[in-house]
């Protein structure tokens, strides 16, 4: 028996695709901001060793997970353009989106094994559930204009962006009530592992599974994918064909080039930003007990996530009032103030305090920069290939930011100094921003 395809715009095939964001955003807030950087910096305390052999060399455990997140990122900029122009071409998108779901899923999974006696299998695992949530995440996304229509576009996603924080949450606050009270989950202490270590691992087996599992709704009702139509050519390169066309169409796009370079900047030290703040907090902040560090870190992941919201609606009535490209310049001078300020935090609360800032202009910025861009693509043009360039753009920005970020502190061996490194990318960012609408009239 066949299985009866979801109609295009049908609530049915809207609401699979949107809880896609209920299934993964597991991943980007249990362990890419919150329970992993946690656990991986008491595993060098309790270890107590601050450096590890590994990649033919003695690397700080800072540097080290910066420049692993930095090699993911790489990959995944360069496998996403691959996959797409394949995936196009065959029609068959959905099975490279189960593969890496699966792959990030099960190396989720994998992190209950994390351990600095086999830090190659650990770092393996930590790269390929980057891997596997960013890339799917893109297909997912490469999905919207196949099942909405335009008019739907808007609020599925939103829709999306909201399961994905409400199942987030609930999942983090149950590892949390592991993490905090072990003993009421069955979960003890042995002779070689503490009962929160425990906890910590049984929230990345958690988050595997709630991913793989939640998944197979959305894997259910999308379809397979769409063949394009013609003679297929060059299916492998066809990905990278398509940026280079963007590429040079933005020739004769002045206040596009202007804006996507700006762009590039400061975004660059946006992501690094959001992935390295809890592994500063962890490693920078005088907590006091282990279990005060955890329950501290935790908060403030929360503090971001809420205020995000709110800083996500004044950010959006700003561009309204002052401009896009007005209120991008205040936010990145904000973000400079944040940067600064980064460099002396000692105590919980300057962290707290830190983190309500962090949470108000990363709310904005994302959602306002995406937009912005939007409003500067040529309106006959392939805005698919034009966002698949943006999406590029900003991986590759994150493999300079974290690479970076992580020299400066091994170099420095201080974190504190690689805030301050970031804080200059907001101000050329800053001055970027002032010079693309130079010489126009038109309000952006």
């Amino acid at each position: 028996m066949t299985k009866a395809l979801a109609i295009k715009g049908s609530k049915k095939l809207l609401n699979a695709w949107a809880f896609y964001d209920w299934a993964n955003s597991v991943y980007s807030l249990v362990i890419a901001s919150a329970i992993f950087p946690i656990f991986y910096g008491a595993l060098f305390r309790v270890s107590n060793v601050e450096k590890v052999m590994v990649f033919g060399g003695e690397i700080a455990r800072a540097p080290l997970i910066s420049y692993v997140t930095s090699i993911a990122f790489l990959f995944i900029a360069i496998i996403t353009p691959l996959l797409s122009g394949i995936a196009d071409y065959l029609g068959n998108k959905k099975v490279f989106m189960k593969f890496f779901c699966y792959l990030g899923g099960l190396s989720c999974i994998g992190l209950y094994w994390f351990s600095l006696e086999h830090i190659y299998f650990s770092l393996i695992c930590y790269f390929f559930g980057l891997v596997g949530f960013w890339v799917s995440f893109a297909i997912n996304n490469s999905y919207l204009p196949d099942i909405a229509f335009p008019e739907q576009q808007d609020g599925i996603s939103a829709k999306g962006f909201s399961l994905g924080y409400i199942g987030s949450v609930i999942l983090l606050l149950f590892n949390l009530a592991m993490v905090m009270q072990p003993a009421f989950f069955g979960i003890e202490s042995d002779a070689g592992e503490a009962a929160e270590i425990k906890a910590m691992k049984y929230s990345f087996v958690s988050v595997g599974i709630w991913w793989i599992l939640f998944s197979q709704y959305t894997f259910f009702h999308l379809p397979q994918g769409f063949k394009k139509e013609g003679a297929r050519h060059h299916i492998v390169l066809n990905g990278f064909k398509e940026l280079k066309k963007v590429w040079l169409q933005l020739g004769g796009q002045i206040k596009l080039k202007r804006y996507l370079g700006a762009f590039f900047v400061y975004s660059m030290a946006v992501q690094t930003v959001m992935l390295i703040a809890t592994y500063f907090g962890e490693e920078e902040i005088q907590w006091g007990s282990d279990s005060e560090r955890t329950t501290g870190l935790i908060i403030s992941i929360l503090v971001i996530q809420l205020v995000a919201i709110f800083g996500a609606t004044m950010t959006a009535r700003a561009s309204k009032r002052f401009g896009n490209i007005k209120t991008l310049i205040v936010i990145n001078a904000l973000w400079v103030l944040i940067c600064v300020y980064a460099y002396f935090l000692v105590t919980p609360n300057d962290f707290y305090i830190a983190a309500g800032c962090v949470g108000i202009v990363m709310g904005g910025i994302q959602a306002l920069s995406r937009s912005t861009y939007s409003k500067y693509i040529p309106p006959t043009t392939d805005t698919a290939s034009f966002f698949s360039f943006y999406d590029v753009a900003e991986k590759i920005g994150i493999v300079l930011g974290t690479f970076m970020y992580g020299f400066v502190a091994q170099f420095t061996g201080s974190m504190r100094n690689a805030t301050i490194f970031l804080g200059l990318f907001f101000i050329i960012g800053g001055f970027l921003l002032t010079r693309v609408n130079k010489g126009q009239k038109v309000r952006n």
